[in-house]
């Protein structure tokens, strides 16, 4: 009996562990790079390939800007330029829309607000109207908008509109 108590424990255990290490499939097709340092963070699909930027409608937010995955992309209030001033574990909690080339545009998304910038890793990271974008680990699947207004790492986090600006309804 103690035998079986004890497989019950260390069943319960690694059940534990596979569901906290993020064994999922988030479904999505198209483009997004992400940086992961955890295992919270979006998957990247296609590592070499330029992001997409596309929008998608969240309901009282409006026209919202979405990787290619239709996952949200956010803006960080403490980011006063094209510069990225999340690292670390602010970049685990909001992994960099990150790209290989030049980011495309979807959607009703204004290819002329998308550009790169160079983090401190040397990786490229995709911004918009001078905002860098990111994505947020809190967001299990498209159309998620759990990242809105969320006061972390210093400053508040705001899904876009088309026109790049946030928004800032919560």
């Amino acid at each position: 009996m103690r035998r079986l108590r004890q497989a019950v424990l260390w069943t319960a255990a690694l059940v534990s562990i596979a569901a906290a290490s993020g064994c999922s499939d988030d479904g999505g097709g198209g483009s997004s790079s992400y940086s992961t340092p955890s295992s919270k963070a979006p998957s990247s699909a296609s590592a070499g390939a330029p992001a997409m930027v596309k929008t998608a409608s969240a309901g009282d937010l409006g026209t919202i800007l979405v990787d290619g995955k239709g996952h949200t992309l956010y803006l960080f209030e403490a980011d006063k330029s094209t510069t990225s001033t999340c690292d670390g574990a602010c970049a685990s909690a909001w992994p960099p829309l990150l790209t290989s080339g030049a980011p495309t545009a979807g959607g009703s998304v204004k290819s002329d607000l998308l550009g790169t910038s160079k983090r401190s890793d040397g990786k490229t990271q995709v911004t918009y109207h001078g905002h860098p974008v990111y994505g947020y680990a809190g967001d299990s699947k498209p159309g998620d908008t759990n990242g809105q207004a969320l006061n972390q790492f210093g400053a508040k986090w705001y899904v876009l509109d088309t026109a790049g600006d946030k928004v800032a309804k919560s």
